[in-house]
């Protein structure tokens, strides 16, 4: 019976958690930024992504990654957004498990790795579909920015991890 109850809160956790991208993603489609490369995001919903690998693991970040990515593309994008965002999301996700797994990293560090392959993955399929490789200039100034959004990315999120522990272990 215990067995049960865990599964069930985990999984009523994992469809929180799913709401809560899907809102970051919603929210983050509102602001009014004005950045200097057409489709580059802060990345509001990687909070979470990075909150489910500390605190569930990979196979469980991965879904909640890949769901969360779909619900948006349906609801708010299209099929070449949905194209960039698994390349973008699945070559981030793969760098943050292996610089999680290293252990050189906290939260922050490990949100940074993601928000440079976000971007790196992104740049990737943009030169495959466009079919010119003039794509990668854009490359230091979006590592830059993923330095900078996935180190706040990592800061919150880091602070998610902190409070989700604590109300995981109170139940």
């Amino acid at each position: 019976m215990a067995r049960n109850k865990m599964s069930v809160r985990k999984m009523t956790s994992f469809g929180m958690m799913i709401a809560l991208a899907f809102i970051f993603s919603y929210l983050e489609s509102l602001l009014p930024l004005q950045l200097p490369v057409p489709g580059m995001k802060l990345g509001l919903a990687n909070i979470v992504v990075v909150a489910a690998l500390y605190c569930w693991g990979e196979k469980e970040a991965f879904m909640l990654s890949a769901v969360r990515i779909l619900l948006v593309s349906f609801t708010f994008g299209n099929m070449a957004a949905m194209m960039y965002s698994f390349a973008g999301g699945a070559l981030s996700l793969l760098m943050m498990i292996g610089a999680k797994r290293l252990g050189w990293f906290d939260a922050v560090g490990v949100s940074i790795v993601g928000g440079i392959f976000h971007n790196v993955g992104q740049i990737l399929v943009a030169m495959v579909v466009l079919e010119t490789q003039n794509l990668v200039y854009y490359l230091p100034i979006l590592i830059v920015s993923g330095v900078v959004t996935g180190a706040l990315i990592g800061i919150a999120g880091g602070e998610l991890v902190k409070r989700l522990r604590k109300i995981l272990q109170t139940h």
